[in-house]
């Protein structure tokens, strides 16, 4: 089946923008692609208007029918995984391991929320009357603008579209400008299951700002849904603000990974690992800060350390690729220079650092310790394979280190007193906490976070809350 598209998805029709494409480039060998139509406000429009049509056709089906068009489209994409993982990989560089992984990580929100569609629950109270009744309906919210970032460019998408459409909620899509085309492999899937005209739109750009502020300014999009940097996401709150529209933001994070003395070290160098490293550190959920105790900190890092020394960097299609390119040449540039300034300062930098610039996108791994200027570190989103290592000796002293940030999405940590773990969990000023564990991602549980990192839960059954509003009937018998 063909999967490169490179037009935009509107209304259930491909429709190129005149004259105006632009290149999506391989992140390992910054070649084109594929030039793909560049949509502006005028096709925006076009999208929220053919959402806005099939609303009322698309939330009338039952949820049952909704579900099993969601279920199909679940099964195309397992059957076209390996082609989709090589699609992805190919226009984000991730390893094609970690592609094959998120193709089905993906997937699995589809085939959660074909299933939630049918449990979407009002209630009946008693009234305070004798001659009245009080029901409560749950309905969709209407149309939905779900903005995505490159570095989940599928699993990304599914989270937001997949209970969306559960709900009974059209959808126009914003992929990102470095990753398009799993977007648009992803619209002519759902196309061949069968998704009615309208219900998914996606319109690829090269301006996201024009795009962004079409969706968030339009008075008949009543929910937008954004991934992506805390700046944008407050852009974005204040351009929603004159149509009132409800919000869901996933922003920034930096995350702390906490070893206490007690901890599992293999674990934890596993967790830490899986947390740091996946997707050369491109995540907004990764380790961003290491605080290890004292007692522990020396044989913690040596064992990271080896574990970094054996991992494999280079294209992402090759196998048994480990960390492939960063997504572009600055963003490879920001993290070398905050690895070169650090050990200018005097920090460590292992397995070896040489100083260096470089005009591409590969970025070593590395574990940063004996850091100078802890400040420096501690407030940066790393977004790149960079695991600084700090030390800590006491529990009231770790935790302060950890919230003091105005980010709060994600935060980790290992350890055995199941006292003190609860405590740690409790104090953490996080929306997620992995405990003994670097891998907390999953389509059955709420991801989100608080303060500056965002509010808004994808995934479960809070997920589909999101996309849908209360409406209270009084019957006067």
């Amino acid at each position: 089946m063909k999967l490169l598209f490179k037009d935009a998805f509107i209304n259930g029709q491909w429709h190129s923008a005149i004259n105006r494409r632009f290149k999506v480039t391989n992140p390992a060998t910054q070649s084109v692609i594929a030039e793909v139509t560049d949509c502006g406000a005028v096709e925006t429009r076009w999208a929220i208007h053919a959402a806005h049509e099939a609303l009322p056709a698309w939330s009338a089906l039952t949820a049952a029918a909704r579900g099993k068009i969601l279920q199909r489209w679940f099964e195309l994409i397992d059957e076209q995984a390996e082609a989709l993982a090589q699609l992805l990989t190919t226009e984000q560089g991730k390893a094609i391991a970690e592609a094959r992984g998120e193709v089905a990580y993906g997937a699995s929100f589809l085939r959660w929320y074909a299933a939630e569609a049918e449990r979407v629950y009002g209630d009946t109270i008693p009234a305070t009357k004798s001659d009245q009744r009080i029901t409560v309906l749950r309905q969709p919210v209407g149309v939905v603008a779900a903005i995505t970032p490159w570095n989940f460019p599928v699993a990304m998408i599914t989270r937001k579209v997949g209970p969306a459409l559960a709900a009974g909620c059209t959808v126009v899509v914003k992929p990102a400008e470095d990753t398009p085309l799993c977007a648009l492999a992803l619209a002519h899937l759902a196309d061949q299951a069968g998704l009615p005209a309208g219900v998914l739109n996606v319109v690829p750009t090269s301006d996201p700002a024009a795009v962004g502020e079409t969706l968030a300014s339009d008075q008949r999009v009543r929910k937008l849904s954004f991934t992506g940097s805390t700046d944008v996401g407050k852009l974005l709150m204040k351009q929603c603000a004159d149509t009132v529209k409800k919000l869901s933001l996933e922003l920034g994070g930096n995350a702390p990974f906490i070893v206490f003395a007690d901890a599992d070290i293999p674990g934890a160098v596993a967790g830490a690992m899986a947390s740091k490293y996946r997707n050369a550190g491109q995540t907004c959920i990764c380790a961003n800060r290491f605080y290890v105790h004292a007692s522990v900190a020396t044989r913690f890092k040596q064992s990271l350390v080896a574990a970094v020394a054996d991992l494999v960097v280079g294209d992402g299609r090759v196998e048994g690729t480990d960390i492939g390119p960063l997504i572009h040449q600055s963003a490879a540039k920001r993290v070398r220079d905050v690895v070169n300034q650090a050990v200018q300062a005097g920090a460590t930098a292992e397995p070896t650092w040489v100083v260096k610039d470089s005009n591409d996108n590969f970025v070593p791994p590395v574990v940063l310790s004996n850091i100078q200027h802890p400040e420096d570190l501690h407030d940066v989103e790393l977004f790149g394979p960079v695991a600084p290592i700090f030390t800590f000796t006491e529990e009231s002293e770790v935790i302060a280190a950890a919230n003091n940030t105005q980010y709060g999405l994600a935060a980790y940590f290992y350890g055995k007193d199941y006292a003190q773990i609860w405590r740690v969990a409790e104090a953490l000023d996080y929306g997620m906490v992995g405990i003994n564990t670097g891998a907390i991602s999953t389509a059955v549980a709420p991801f989100g976070g608080v303060k500056e990192s965002g509010f808004g839960r994808e995934g479960g059954k809070y997920g589909i809350e999101e996309y849908l509003v209360t409406k209270y009937l009084c019957w006067q018998l």
